[in-house]
């Protein structure tokens, strides 16, 4: 089967969307298929490898002018091709937040209106070079933000079109008022030309199949998996050296200062005093105030010493980190889609306590690799900690059934094989 997968990229941070649809292409492959990832808007930033040989569509700052300025949308490929460079885009990336949706409404509009929009130029060499260099039995779209391309792919390749659903409610309930509404409007109309979307979760197949109106005919559950070849299985400790861990962007939405305040609140109770903490993740530039508060939180509680904290780690870096954990937590503010950090945490045979909503209970119960804890309320979640770092057993018994579970039925050849059995239906 040739695949073509398209995905935006992030420029400067990991995130949980490209790991996915990286590790995804990957095991595609390694089942017999010829499958590529197409880049958008910015670079691919993954733990491992990216192929090299797919040029980057729909730049970010070619994608930015042309929605700002009538001349843009006009300026041959030569001149267009110096924005498209690799360090200029993850230069300004970094420098101004090109994923932040609050600096997105209009443009966010724009591009969903596909050909009708002014971004037209960028959407003709896409479908340009997908015609001249790939012959895709399917196009997959890493999301329902990439909507806008449905029509004219449809029209100029006509093949059948997948979409996934990953977490777009959060980055849409960001948007001014206006633009959320016209972009829902366009996401409902786009979904039902669909040949099939995917969702992570049924947590997320039902919240995003209601609030985009997508046929349930059309939707399918595929849960995430993850690369599992190089992971290292951890053990648990008791006694001396006790570790709360963190891995995921840090930014408040991900709830790292509920696990802060829970923290404090193991360490001021007796037996604890070996407890450390240790967080992980990506960090951008809109989000360094927020972790100088995290350890200005800490120093006032007088436990600066006990927590250290790593960003932007590669994927080596990631399993060392996870293999010194005794307990894991991402305690989320939101309805989480899935959280591909949980998978990577059991994987390594760390046990997990996650609050009771979005799509954790549906997890844990499915791995059975922790326990649940009180949405948004630290001392619930100090709770749930210290009752795994003080039992020995417990936590040993669940970080072994949640790696096991991952084996048989969460890695990332079991998502491809999920994955392409939707592929086989709509082709």
């Amino acid at each position: 089967m040739n695949i073509v997968h398209i995905t935006a990229g992030t420029g400067n941070f990991y995130c949980g969307t490209c790991l996915r649809d990286h590790a995804l292409v990957d095991a595609m492959r390694r089942q017999g298929h010829d499958a590529i990832m197409v880049p958008l808007y910015l670079p691919m930033v993954t733990d491992t490898a990216v192929d090299g040989d797919v040029p980057l569509f729909y730049g970010g700052i070619n994608a930015y002018l042309q929605h700002r300025f009538w001349l843009f949308r006009h300026t041959p490929r030569w001149f267009d091709r110096f924005w498209d460079s690799a360090p200029l885009l993850r230069a300004a990336a970094a420098r101004i937040g090109m994923t932040d949706p609050h600096l997105l409404g209009t443009m966010t509009v724009d591009s969903l209106k596909g050909e009708a929009g002014n971004q037209a130029k960028e959407q003709a060499r896409l479908v340009t070079w997908l015609k001249a260099n790939t012959k895709p039995d399917v196009i997959c779209l890493s999301h329902t933000l990439l909507s806008g391309l449905v029509p004219m792919l449809r029209r100029e390749l006509g093949v059948p079109l997948v979409c996934s659903l990953q977490g777009e409610h959060s980055f849409l309930d960001a948007l001014p008022a206006g633009s959320r509404d016209r972009s829902l409007d366009l996401l409902r109309t786009y979904a039902r030309d669909m040949d099939a979307v995917v969702a992570p979760s049924r947590y997320y197949a039902d919240l995003m199949g209601a609030r985009l109106q997508i046929p349930e005919d059309l939707l399918h559950v595929v849960p995430n998996g993850v690369p599992i070849d190089d992971v290292i299985v951890t053990e648990p400790t008791t006694g001396t050296g006790r570790k709360v861990g963190y891995l995921a962007p840090i930014m408040p939405s991900k709830g790292l200062h509920i696990l802060v305040d829970a923290f404090i609140a193991l360490k001021k109770r007796e037996h604890n005093a070996d407890v450390q903490l240790a967080v992980a993740g990506t960090l951008t530039k809109n989000n360094r105030s927020y972790l100088e508060e995290m350890k200005a939180k800490l120093t006032a509680a007088g436990f600066e010493q006990d927590a250290v904290f790593f960003t932007d780690i590669d994927r080596a870096e990631k399993l060392r980190f996870l293999s010194t954990l005794s307990v894991f937590s991402v305690p989320a503010t939101y309805g989480e889609a899935f959280g591909l950090y949980l998978l990577e945490a059991m994987a390594a045979g760390v046990p997990v306590v996650q609050p009771r909503h979005g799509a954790f209970p549906e997890l844990i119960d499915a791995i059975g690799g922790g326990i649940l804890c009180e949405a948004d309320d630290a001392e619930s979640l100090a709770a749930g900690l210290e009752s795994l770092l003080s039992d020995t057993d417990a936590a040993r018994s669940l970080g072994a059934a949640g790696r096991e579970a991952v084996m048989e039925n969460f890695t990332a050849d079991h998502m491809a094989e999920r994955f392409l059995r939707v592929l086989e239906k709509v082709i």
